[in-house]
Formats: C-alpha cells, structure tokens, sequence
C-alpha cells in the first residue's frame, strides 16, 4: 500500500482532485465524508453530543442538526474543543479502520484531509496539497457554495497561511485553471505517486487512531 496525504485549503477543490484520484485507481479516505458518518443516529458520538449540547441539536427523524450545534459552538471556543474531543477520536478511529483494509494491497490510499500532515509523515510516503490564491477561493465559495463574500474571507482567513500548506507538500497541484487545465496536474501527480516506493508504510507499522486524532485536532 502506498499512503498519501491530501490537502488543501477551503475552496481550493480538493474534491474535485480526489474524484479524480478515484477515477485513476485509487483508495479515497475521505474525512469529511467520515466526519458525518460518525454522528449518524445510533453512533455513540451522537449521544455524547446530545448529552453534552442537549436535545436541540437533533432534527426530526433523529438526525443531527447541524445549523443548530454550528450556531452553538462557533460563538463558543470552549464548546467547540468539546465538540472536537468528541467527533475526532471517532473520526480517527474509522480512517484508520479504513486505511487498515488496504494495509496488505498494493493499492494507493489517499486521506483527503485538510489536515497538517506532520505528525502523520511516518505513515504516509508523500503528501500533496492543492492550492489555488485566496481570492479564487473565496471566489468560488461565493459563485459555487452560497458564501457571502465576508463570510468567504473569514473562513479563508482562518485557516494557516498558503504558504505554510504549501511548505508541508512534497507535490503541489496548482487548481487556479480551468478543468482541463487541473485534469493534467492530477495526472501529473499520479505519475509521481507511482515513482515512490511504499518502504515507509509496513504491514507492521499500522496508522494509530491517536495519532490521526491529534492531526484531525489540528485541522485547517
């Protein structure tokens, strides 16, 4: 198994890059998609949320209420780290599950994380990050996602510097084009993942759930 990260700031199209990813053969771990697995109704990171925030945050037919925890814990620093100490050994716990089924393959598993990859680097044999200038981000928040401007800014604006993302990659994907134009940098980039040698990802040396709950903890 060859194991690589996957990064990028909000509205860089990151997706748009793992979708690619998938269509050429690999593995996508996909943590947003994970993050909202964990608190389906009946996961046990539900009920600690509802225990911790209350009934309020559940929707009709048992699922979360996403609007209203986010209205909860984006005002509240303190609630927020209690959301996380939550939701991210959950998260953890089944990326890790998940890289672990591919752990004896010869398959590529990509963790489409927007994570800071460091503490993962023993377990990963490169990282790529996609990167695009605040202004084409908050750009497309605006255009595709519904953000108002300021919003976009301040969610941009949160998040650690292009520069220091674009510091931790060993390859970087340049999204600031059209399609086309994002089709051969992902093509790019998968002929170098086929260059690297999966040496530092052993059948005996598996990712530890706490180690990706302290990168997770870490999020952009």
């Amino acid at each position: 198994m060859k194991l690589v990260g996957l990064g990028g700031g909000i509205g860089a199209g990151k997706s748009a890059v793992s979708t690619r990813f998938a269509q050429l053969g690999a593995v996508i771990v996909d943590a947003d998609l994970v993050a909202r697995e964990v608190v389906e109704p009946g996961r046990p990171a539900l009920a600690t949320i509802v225990e911790r925030f209350g009934v309020d945050v559940v929707a009709e037919g048992g699922t979360l209420n996403r609007a209203a925890l986010a209205g909860i814990v984006f005002s509240d620093p303190d609630a927020l780290q209690d959301l996380n100490a939550i939701t991210h050994p959950a998260i953890a716990a089944a990326m890790a599950h998940q890289i672990a089924d591919f752990r004896k393959t010869d398959r590529t598993v990509i963790v489409d994380a927007a994570l800071r990859f460091e503490s993962l680097r023993v377990g990963m044999v490169g990282q790529i990050v996609v990167d695009v200038s605040p202004e084409i981000a908050v750009d497309r928040l605006v255009r595709f996602r519904g953000f108002t401007e300021v919003d976009a800014w301040a969610r941009v604006g949160n998040q650690m510097s292009r520069e220091e993302r674009c510091s931790t990659a060993d390859f970087v994907i340049d999204n600031s084009g059209d399609e086309v134009a994002l089709d051969a940098q992902v093509q790019r980039a998968w002929t170098w993942i086929g260059t690297l040698s999966d040496d530092r990802t052993t059948q005996s040396d598996p990712i530890d759930p706490s180690i990706l709950s302290e990168a997770i903890r870490r999020m952009d």
